[in-house]
């Protein structure tokens, strides 16, 4: 009988026999296609790529569409980008696309392109029919563009831009919404450099002309071929409307001043009361002195009864001609009567 390490030794064998069967069969219809297909991959490699978890269904078609199309590559490269991360199979079709179109797209390049995040199809695809992008986009919530000539007249243009992929310049270049901006700065500035609206809307092509010489397609992923005017309005004259808003300024800064200066002039009025009012209780305080000081001059000896009788007889003079000359200056006009009556 045979000993127990031989029946040990010989049921691993034969469990190791049927996992590589099992594997093999599973790989074998891969193989088996590859192989028809010239694709040059071979049953260890598939083995690998299962071990390592690696899709080797999407390899395998990877490489039988680049073999028959006649794009040399080889299978750890596959394996490499699709371990790194990597859209094997939209790679494979972006540079099986690029080679029939006669874009140069090497292997390296294609996949920076698609571990750098950016559909690689897509790129190709945009390089061999040019995209139209509007200006402004939808989704930013602007229907158009409003730019303002030296005449003060606004208008709203809405443009297309025509763009195709730069290759060399996908992996680090700007995108889309560059373009958009970019294009929206040189529209508003065209407009603006104007001298009047009439001349915009007589030659809508002068803004895609001064847009296009200005290379705004510079460090973006996408070469600029046109840009179209789609739509032009005229706005509003917002020159007139700044004029009225300085004029009504102006007007209120005026009256401002008027009232500043009517507000001086009615405090200096006050003061000048307030002033004659102060002299006059002064005069009034000081003719309330004069009684007393008489007396006591009179007190004192300094001052006679008769030296008082001629200072009054003085002031009554001195009314009387006030009297006689306030009445001629004022009546000597009006009074018509008889002289002595």
């Amino acid at each position: 009988m045979p000993s127990a390490g031989l029946i040990v030794l010989f049921v691993v064998a034969l469990v190791v026999v049927i996992i590589v069967l099992v594997t093999v069969g599973n790989v074998f219809n891969l193989w088996l296609q590859a192989f028809s297909a010239g694709a040059d991959i071979s049953l260890f490699d598939l083995i690998g790529m299962k071990l390592r978890k690696v899709d080797a269904r999407a390899i395998v078609t990877a490489k039988i569409s680049m073999v028959q199309a006649g794009l040399p590559v080889e299978t750890n490269q596959l394996q490499a980008h699709y371990m790194s991360g990597g859209h094997v199979l939209n790679v494979a079709k972006a540079m099986i696309a690029a080679h029939r179109a006669n874009i140069e797209l090497p292997w390296d390049q294609a996949t920076a392109i698609d571990l750098a995040g950016r559909d690689v199809l897509e790129a190709v695809q945009t390089s061999v029919n040019p995209r139209v992008i509007d200006v402004p986009n939808a989704a930013s919530g602007r229907q158009t563009h409003e730019g303002v000539a030296k005449d003060g007249i606004q208008l709203r243009v809405k443009a297309r831009v025509t763009v195709r992929t730069n290759m060399r310049q996908l992996v680090s270049g700007a995108g889309e919404e560059t373009i958009v901006a970019r294009v929206g700065e040189g529209i508003v500035a065209a407009i603006g450099s104007a001298d009047t609206y009439k001349h915009v809307l007589e030659q809508p092509d002068m803004i895609s002309k001064t847009v296009l010489a200005k290379g705004l397609d510079a460090g973006t992923a996408f070469q600029i071929l046109s840009i179209d005017i789609a739509d032009m309005d005229v706005s509003e004259n917002i020159g007139a409307r700044l004029q009225t808003a300085q004029a009504e300024a102006a007007k209120q800064l005026a009256q401002a001043e008027a009232e500043k200066r009517r507000a001086l002039a009615v405090a200096q009025e006050q003061e000048n009361k307030a002033l004659a009012q102060f002299n006059r209780a002064k005069v009034i305080e000081a003719e309330a002195q004069v009684p007393m000081a008489m007396a006591e001059a009179f007190r004192q000896g300094n001052l006679g009864i008769m030296d008082y009788y001629r200072m009054k007889n003085m002031q009554a003079d001195t009314q009387m001609r006030e009297s006689i000359g306030g009445s001629n200056a004022t009546g000597s006009g009006t009074d018509n009567r008889p002289s002595g009556t």
